[in-house]
């Protein structure tokens, strides 16, 4: 069975170009589609090799929107493993410092530190260990050994693709576009639409917090982007 990794890398027309631009406080990242690849790459490699998860088990995401979070995503998507349900904590927790106290039944929780170069997070407790240690270190291609069931908690992949696939039509998201939006993607559905639909249809996402109070024509502008959703 593919993967939602595989079925968004193999959208990817130029992964020398921008596929994900993120917009935050005080932050712009650009990743093209070979630099996030290689994000997911190790963080499949982790998973998989040093966590020892198997397809069809699960990862709990604690994570705002942010291109680390979008990499996390990929990561355990093309390891064959699904996300865990709000309420349910899995083996493996990714999460920011200010939530670890939300996940006292994990076996390995992983900060994330949402800074522009996924540098470490100081003073962290023995029992967490930081996202750029924990990953970096793993290589920055992998091959897959199997798929998930369900890639998101009451969607399958093939339901993912299919909705996402149906939200871009309905958005007017085509291949070859860079679209910016604001929309969110924290909830599965809002994964399914906002992250996924612009990425599996072959267009580039360019991604604002609202936060920023970002001014979305002259980003626009900036950007070269075709097609705005918020």
């Amino acid at each position: 069975m593919s993967t939602l990794t595989a079925a968004v890398l193999a959208a990817v027309d130029d992964t020398a170009r921008p596929l994900l631009t993120y917009y935050g406080p005080d932050q712009r990242v650009g990743l093209s589609g070979a630099t996030l690849e290689n994000w997911a790459a190790k963080i499949a490699n982790y998973l998989r090799d040093e966590a020892g998860l198997l397809p069809g088990d699960t990862v709990t995401v604690d994570l705002p929107e942010h291109w680390q979070s979008a990499a996390v995503l990929l990561g355990l998507w093309w390891a064959g493993l699904g996300v865990a349900g709000h309420d349910d904590d899995a083996r493996v927790v990714f999460t920011t410092r200010d939530r670890l106290e939300e996940h006292p039944g994990a076996e390995e929780l992983i900060v994330v530190p949402l800074d522009p170069f996924g540098g470490r997070v100081p003073d962290l407790p023995a029992f967490a260990g930081d996202f750029g240690d924990t990953v970096r270190p793993h290589g920055d291609r992998f091959f897959p050994s199997g798929g998930a069931g369900e890639a998101l908690p009451g969607h399958t992949v093939e339901a993912v693709r299919e909705r996402a696939r149906a939200a871009a039509t309905a958005d007017g998201v085509t291949a070859g576009m860079r679209v910016l939006s604001t929309r969110p993607w924290r909830t599965a559905d809002e994964i399914v639409a906002h992250l996924l639909g612009p990425l599996l249809s072959g267009a580039a996402l360019v991604w604002v917090d609202p936060a920023t109070g970002a001014d979305l024509s002259a980003v626009a502008a900036t950007e070269n982007t075709d097609l705005i959703l918020d």
